[in-house]
């Protein structure tokens, strides 16, 4: 197997991938950047006293990192990276396996993603440099890029094998019209009308989604929902002023850039985004930290504030992890 690094405009995931000749089959596991410029999303419902609405019934499928379906006119990032290793002539047709399925308009810093590959008898497994160059060569026309690729053991998964995920959500305070939004940070933060949060209190209630919960509430209703766990383990929940692309060429303007960083080993269906939402509305004094709390104990996906979901443009997949000995190249464990 082999691991790749990937970087571009679009959602992509990091997984596994599997490389090899002939009979022989190696994984191969890579990561990648990629950004995407839709911010396509669905607004959900609220907590006590407040109105709610049903959400979605299913997911939108229409573009993001998941593959789409040869009549649908979008193409998903899955859908650009298998194109592209077909490309390399395979002996069979190759399937990309993604660590994280992020929803339309989110981006990633670093995703991971694993395949195998099977060359024709006689020909040499591809080295992970060629690997890199000829995918990237073959992806020059999207905003996707592979940052770098390993080999790793026939047993490595991208999406079960991770240990856990990062994502960073980004948010630019004082754009009182969507005009103030700096061109470059368009599609890549959530741009709030206010000039302050209350950032103090937005701790407090961040503080109290750490630790294992039931995280019903903060998750959107989806077709997968019957078989999943809501109990997760959320290990961060930081929130940190940050800056804006080339920011200090535009300070006159007031702008305060945000980030809430969350990790976890995995993620509800748009968890994270919820939880950006119900924090935000904290800053903004909608609500107040202990209503959070009752968030988390109500337990219902209805329950979660109308019209407050983070839009899916300032959401980013920081990094995914794995245990050492997962990825480790056949090199090194020689070694």
């Amino acid at each position: 197997m082999v691991r790749c690094e990937v970087a571009g405009e679009n959602m992509l995931q990091v997984g596994r991938l599997s490389v090899g000749m002939s009979k022989d089959h190696t994984g191969t596991y890579w990561d990648f950047q990629q950004h995407l410029s839709t911010s396509n999303y669905v607004k959900k419902s609220i907590p006590k006293g407040m109105s709610a609405q049903p959400a979605a019934a299913s997911r939108d499928v229409n573009s993001g990192v998941m593959k789409t379906l040869s009549d649908q006119p979008v193409l998903g990032v899955q859908n650009h990276l298998e194109q592209a290793a077909q490309r390399l002539r395979p002996v069979a047709p190759i399937k990309f396996f993604i660590s994280s399925r992020t929803d339309t308009g989110v981006h990633a810093l670093c995703n991971a993603a694993h395949f195998d590959i099977q060359r024709a008898a006689g020909k040499p497994p591809f080295p992970e440099s060629v690997l890199v160059s000829a995918l990237n060569y073959h992806l020059k026309t999207e905003p996707i890029c592979i940052l770098s690729a390993y080999r790793v053991s026939g047993n490595f998964h991208a999406r079960f094998s991770a240990l856990s995920r990062t994502y960073i959500y980004r948010l630019v305070t004082g754009c009182s019209h969507h005009s103030e939004i700096p061109v470059f940070e368009r599609d890549l933060c959530w741009a709030l009308s206010e000039d302050h949060l209350n950032v103090p209190a937005m701790q407090e209630a961040a503080s109290l989604l750490l630790g294992t919960h039931d995280f019903s509430t903060f998750r959107s209703v989806s077709t997968d929902m019957p078989f999943k766990s809501p109990l997760k383990t959320l290990d961060r929940a930081e929130i940190r002023p940050s800056s804006g692309f080339m920011s200090h060429h535009y300070e006159y303007r007031g702008l305060q850039f945000w980030e809430l960083e969350f990790k976890s080993r995995s993620f509800l269906y748009r968890q994270v985004r919820r939880m950006v939402g119900a924090l935000v509305a904290v800053g903004r004094g909608r609500l107040a930290p202990y209503h959070i709390k009752e968030l988390l104990e109500i337990r219902d996906p209805l329950a979660y504030p109308l019209s407050t979901m983070a839009p899916a443009a300032g959401l980013f997949l920081k990094s995914v992890e794995y245990a050492e000995a997962d990825v480790e190249t056949e090199d090194n464990a020689a070694k």
